[in-house]
């Protein structure tokens, strides 16, 4: 299903981690798809208060935890830099989905990382 909210189908995600060598393009492609994909549950789901927005965004949180054996395993990881530019997409994908007072550190509280 393509995303039809155009602020996110045209976002450029985990921008600062493409233009980083350090953390490969192949496994960068993986999380920008989470992201995506988060996108796509969020319209098909319609969550229609915090509590259930912060289900679904843990949800993704959950696969970037999977996610930190890829990058260790093309030597890197998933440390400051990148934290906070997952982060700040997960603040960007509700907001644009019109929770803008959603507690980032709520979205990602699954995190491992």
């Amino acid at each position: 299903m393509p995303i039809s909210n155009e602020r996110a189908s045209t976002h450029p995600f985990l921008r600062g981690l493409y233009e980083d060598d350090y953390y490969p393009d192949h496994v960068v492609d993986r999380g920008r798809a989470i992201l995506l994909a988060l996108c796509e549950r969020i319209e098909r789901e319609r969550p229609d208060g915090l509590a259930v927005l912060y289900a679904l965004t843990r949800a993704a949180t959950e696969e970037f935890n999977d996610l930190q054996t890829a990058f260790e395993a093309a030597g890197s990881e998933i440390e400051t830099v990148a934290r906070e530019e997952i982060a700040e997409d997960f603040g960007f994908v509700a907001c644009a989905y019109g929770f803008p007072d959603a507690d980032v550190e709520e979205l990602i509280a699954t995190r491992k990382w």
